[in-house]
């Protein structure tokens, strides 16, 4: 049986803990949003990605197809 791969956005993330767990068991992240620039530096650190600053600031057909949404 083929599992399919869910893709997640991941909004608010702070640090990226709720990501973790998705990750965990397959889901694939697409984009992420953070407005706070410490935590901004720790999910690169965690994740080897910058997220977007402000939601508010992204063009909603900025953000890419996905399956669930964290926040």
């Amino acid at each position: 049986m083929l599992r399919k791969s869910y893709k997640t956005i991941d909004l608010f993330a702070g640090i990226g803990g709720i990501r973790l767990g998705f990750e965990k068991y397959g889901c694939e992240n697409v984009f992420t949003s953070e407005w706070d620039k410490t935590a901004q530096k720790v999910y690169e650190d965690n994740f080897g990605e910058v997220p977007f600053g402000d939601i508010n600031d992204v063009d909603p057909k900025d953000i890419p197809n996905h399956d669930i949404l964290l926040a």
